[in-house]
């Protein structure tokens, strides 16, 4: 069962009472995001990810969203669940999760079919700690699968509220 800090559960609380959803609701969104990040998860991924160097940290992240130039500016994927990508995530990013589901992982894919095999293309998903996570792992093997070359994930070992919004770089609703 992952560790979900109770300052983690506050910030789902803050942002239930922000969408007028009660505490009840965000007691449900604790409970549906714990369930969601345990995903069966045995700890094995963590000897050796899919996408080994394939992968960018925040910090070099945002410096890349600020400076690179129109045509190589990255494509940001949120493999989240939706209710996290209405509270929060990164400025431009397209929602196509979660990417543990059938549903989800059939929207990433239809949604990269047209684009070209060289985008640049950045998926995270921050819902739990980056070793628990059911998201990114379909989400990188679909894409590899279809052919892109340029497919890295945004390291967030805790989750996005911890290692993005919480250390200063740019999100919105």
């Amino acid at each position: 069962m992952p560790v979900i800090r109770a300052e983690h559960l506050k910030w789902y609380q803050t942002m239930a009472r922000r969408f007028r959803l009660g505490v009840p609701a965000a007691a449900i969104m604790f409970v549906a995001l714990s369930a969601a990040c345990a995903g069966g998860s045995t700890g094995a991924a963590s000897s050796g990810w899919p996408w080994g160097t394939d992968s960018v940290t925040p910090a070099d992240f945002s410096k890349e969203l600020a400076s690179a130039p129109g045509p190589d500016k990255p494509v940001v994927v949120c493999t989240a669940p939706p209710f996290l990508y209405r509270i929060g995530h990164i400025p431009g990013a397209v929602l196509h999760g979660p990417a543990s589901s059938p549903e989800g992982l059939s929207s990433l894919t239809a949604w990269a079919q047209p684009l070209p095999r060289t985008t640049n293309i950045v998926i995270y998903c921050g819902c739990c700690p980056l070793e628990q996570c059911p998201n990114l792992t379909p989400a990188y093997k679909a894409l590899k699968g279809l052919g892109f070359t340029r497919v890295r994930v945004l390291l967030l070992p805790t989750n996005f509220k911890t290692d993005w919004v919480d250390a200063g770089y740019p999100h919105g609703r």
